[in-house]
């Protein structure tokens, strides 16, 4: 009997080591390794880069643009080297535009506080690029670094609504300071507590804040004639080769105080710009040379108040926005984003019996100078107000309008009308008509609503309609004879000088994430 307990007890024994040895065998579940922790120091979406202490956050979105009567920049149709002012045959009816964003936002703790780099690129193709291209932008990079800025950063000059006054698509309201592409800066910001910065800096206005240098002294030749025959007919300024921008001499320099609460966010600006000037000129009509001398360089200058309110009656996240500016010697600070620095447009309404078709053409300038004489500065002033308000988590509406009124000066003007007068004399024989009179001072005034709807989150689709009006002063008519005009396509004939109405449109949809 002991014999038979003692072999049962050893197989027992054997078998449990065999079964031992196989469940040794078998795989275990590992134990939860966090390969990317999450970083809760700056907000949600941030991730600690594996191996650092430096946070990471990516974004961007993608989204398609559909312009109706206007560019891919959602511009209303005011540019007639483009066609799209003319409203002949060559001009687009609509254009798209297929856009993807991305975007890298980097902090590390530092014992100068936050160091932060950001950058910021859109792959976009348009309407008439090829089937596989398209476009590569730097909208912004920057490093911030124990309160100062360098790279290309918003410019310190716009309000914190400045691109976007209220929900809206376009960048092209004018009457305010528009850059969401942002400008190369260096720039300190002061936090005083409370709500309360302050910011300066200089920013390179190379491009985006300097409008053109009118020179006005060199006479229209036979020569000069066919660059300037369209001159007031839709080609914009008065001819290419008779600008007279001098080269960059001094950065902006920029700044603001703000106050940002619960209730409201409100800032004050100002900025001083650099306008410089080329040569004198001959009277064979070309930009001169060293020994004609040149004007002195001269400073404008432009100050802005804005006041933004987000706790309204209406309902949560409701917000009305307002904002004031005026310039002297910098008008693209009131007439900035993609707009550019002429306003053209065409109809076929007219004011005087006979005539072909109306048209107003508006040039923007820094400043005018002729020969002998100085820099006269253009004074310009703007205001623009929206309102956004959100029927729903899902639906909002925003309505917004701007008024910018462009003044030039008496010694301006004269040197100006001097120049179109003779720009009439060049068309081909052609002649003033009907009382026409010369007045280069204008306005733009603009209305417009856009409807958003986000059906799921982060992903909105949106319409908007805008009204700009082109408010010109000349009078009268312009009578051309000979050769067609603007690549052909207008006939010769009468054209009244009109203020021209356009209406444009836009539909998007946009996938953040």
């Amino acid at each position: 009997m002991s014999k038979i307990k003692s072999l049962i007890l050893g197989s027992a024994a054997a078998l449990a080591a065999v079964a031992g040895a196989q469940a040794a065998d078998l795989p275990v579940k590992a134990k939860a390794v966090q390969y990317v922790k999450i970083c809760s120091l700056y907000g949600a979406g941030f991730y600690y880069i594996p191996g650092t202490d430096t946070c990471i956050k990516l974004g961007g979105y993608a989204q398609l643009d559909v312009t109706v009567n206007g560019s891919a920049h959602g511009q209303p149709a005011w540019n007639n080297s483009a066609n799209t002012g003319q409203q002949n045959r060559s001009s687009d009816y609509f254009v798209t535009r297929a856009r993807t964003q991305l975007n890298i936002d980097t902090r590390t703790a530092s014992e100068y506080g936050v160091v932060r780099t950001y950058w910021s690129s859109n792959f976009q193709h348009t309407s008439g690029d090829g089937p596989s291209s398209g476009v590569l932008t730097m909208d912004l990079g920057f490093i911030q670094f124990a309160g100062f800025t360098f790279g290309k950063a918003i410019s310190g000059f716009q309000t914190p609504w400045g691109a976007t006054p209220v929900g809206l698509n376009t960048s092209n309201l004018l009457g305010g300071y528009d850059n969401s592409t942002g400008i190369t800066q260096i720039a300190y910001t002061w936090q005083f507590g409370n709500g309360l910065s302050a910011q300066l800096g200089v920013e390179d206005n190379k491009v985006i804040n300097r409008a053109p240098v009118f020179n006005a002294g060199s006479a229209i030749t036979g020569a000069t004639a066919a660059t300037v025959a369209g001159a007031y007919l839709g080609a914009g300024t008065l001819a290419a080769n008779q600008n007279g921008t001098g080269g960059q001499h001094s950065p902006d320099f920029v700044g603001n105080i703000r106050l940002d609460q619960a209730a409201f966010t409100a800032q004050i600006s100002g900025a001083v710009n650099n306008i410089s000037a080329n040569y004198y000129s001959t009277a064979a009509g070309a930009i001169g040379n060293e020994p004609l001398g040149h004007p002195s360089d001269a400073w404008g200058y432009s100050i802005s108040g804005g006041i933004q309110l987000k706790q309204l009656p209406t309902g949560p996240g409701d917000k009305l926005s307002l904002d004031f500016t005026y310039t002297d010697g910098a008008p693209k600070y009131i007439i900035g984003g993609t707009t550019g620095n002429t306003f053209d447009a065409f109809s076929g309404s007219t004011n005087f019996a006979g005539s072909y078709q109306s048209f107003a053409s508006l040039n923007l300038y820094d400043g005018v100078y002729g020969n002998g004489g100085g820099i006269e500065k253009t004074k310009a002033w703007g205001f623009r107000g929206g309102y956004e308000h959100n029927w729903s988590p899902e639906w909002q509406t925003s309505v917004y309008g701007s008024y910018t009124k462009v003044d030039y000066n008496n010694n301006a003007s004269a040197l100006i009308c001097g120049r179109q007068l003779q720009a009439i004399g060049a068309l081909t024989g052609g002649a003033a008509a009907n009382g026409y009179t010369c007045n280069p001072d204008f306005a733009i005034w603009q209305v417009g609503t856009r409807t958003a709807w986000t059906p799921v989150k982060n992903l909105t689709l949106s319409g908007e309609v805008l009204y700009t009006t082109l408010d010109q002063s000349n009078t009268g008519s312009i009578t051309t004879t000979g050769a067609n005009l603007i690549g052909g396509f207008k006939p010769a004939g009468t054209y009244d000088y009109k203020d021209q109405g356009i209406v444009s449109g836009q539909f998007r949809v946009r996938r953040t994430w």
